[in-house]
């Protein structure tokens, strides 16, 4: 049982990281899906080009395709000037006789082409396509964001590698007090004939268990802990990954297996070598 406690607790706190990552990565998306590129197209272009432009747009491999389909939107001259209305306030037809604004096209990119790089060659492309006037974007938002990116990646890749090398020394060191009880066992089993397989297979097949089931127990406890924070926090519900997150559940409890496996074999061996004085 104090294997069991000691097991779950380490899976526990390895999986309530992994879920803040999750967490994090989910934001991040949702945080690019927002940074938009505006296409304004030529004055008086026709119905027929427009819609050619579109297709083409449509047709981009760079385009984000959300469930509600592409997230590609048309905005006439009428729709932006309506819109500069209410956002400020200002009816610049008062005293302007046309329209300045233009028609455009807005549309997201796909997370993996948010580099700096990759967003002026695509600026570039539509730049080139017929009845485009002029391709805009936050592009101080998206350096921004990929520096910041960086820089939390390196940290919590930081606290990941510490928090499992902590966890597989708690893990192998309170596998080894557990053993330490048994190693007279173990020697018993020698002294009668028993081959090094043949006792360790027990040990073996109960620590695989118990590994597994402390990673089906952390995974429930964070599954609760979820499901809990979606009915009190408001908006966490949004960054939820469930693919992610039964990936993680999958990965606690091999994790637990596998630690726990290679664990008792290592303490079994000790034992298996040792001679009758070392064990006192």
């Amino acid at each position: 049982m104090s294997v069991l406690f000691s097991t779950t607790l380490s899976l526990f706190i390895v999986g309530l990281f992994g879920v803040i990552v999750i967490q994090a990565k989910t934001l991040t998306s949702i945080i690019r899906e927002n940074i938009e590129v505006q296409v304004f197209l030529n004055k008086n272009i026709t119905d027929a080009d427009r819609g050619k432009l579109q297709k083409a747009l449509e047709g981009q491999d760079f385009l984000l395709v959300k469930e509600d389909g592409a997230q590609l939107s048309y905005i006439s001259a009428d729709e932006a000037a309506a819109t500069f209305l209410e956002d400020t306030g200002e009816d610049f037809s008062k005293f302007l006789k046309d329209n300045p604004l233009r028609d455009s096209y807005v549309l997201s990119v796909k997370e993996e082409y948010q580099t700096t790089e990759k967003m002026l060659a695509i600026v570039a492309e539509i730049q080139q396509m017929d009845g485009v006037f002029e391709v805009t974007y936050m592009n101080d938002l998206v350096e921004s964001i990929n520096k910041n990116l960086v820089k939390v990646s390196m940290v919590l890749g930081a606290f990941v590698l510490i928090l499992v090398i902590t966890v597989i020394i708690l893990i192998n060191n309170t596998i080894r007090l557990a053993l330490f009880s048994q190693r007279f066992l173990i020697r018993s089993m020698q002294l009668v004939g028993a081959t090094r397989g043949f006792i360790r297979r027990p040990f073996l097949n109960r620590s695989f268990f118990f590994g597994a089931m402390a990673g089906i127990i952390a995974s429930a406890m964070l599954f609760g802990l979820i499901i809990y924070a979606k009915a009190n926090i408001d908006g966490f519900a949004l960054l939820q990954n469930n693919q992610l997150q039964f990936i993680l559940f999958g990965g606690l409890i091999l994790l637990g297996s596998i630690l726990s496996f290679f664990s008792t074999l290592r303490a079994v061996n000790k034992y298996l070598r040792m001679s009758l004085d070392e064990l006192y």
